[in-house]
């Protein structure tokens, strides 16, 4: 069984991945953190439910 991810790295890369420069995919990001790409792109549509956000709309996969 995986270990539990803490809620505050969680918080924490999403943040990164919303200020993230231009030109930045959340792949680099995963990669950078040591996560995958699908746990990153589900962190934030979490984040933004939770928020009462609008949900994004992925209109192209994320590179890899």
């Amino acid at each position: 069984m995986p270990k539990p991810i803490q809620r505050s790295f969680r918080d924490d890369v999403v943040a990164v991945a919303r200020s993230r420069p231009k030109g930045t995919t959340l792949k680099q990001i995963a990669d950078d953190f040591g996560i995958s790409d699908s746990y990153l792109a589900n962190w934030l549509a979490n984040a933004d439910a939770d928020e009462g956000r609008p949900q994004r709309r992925m209109t192209a996969p994320i590179a890899r």
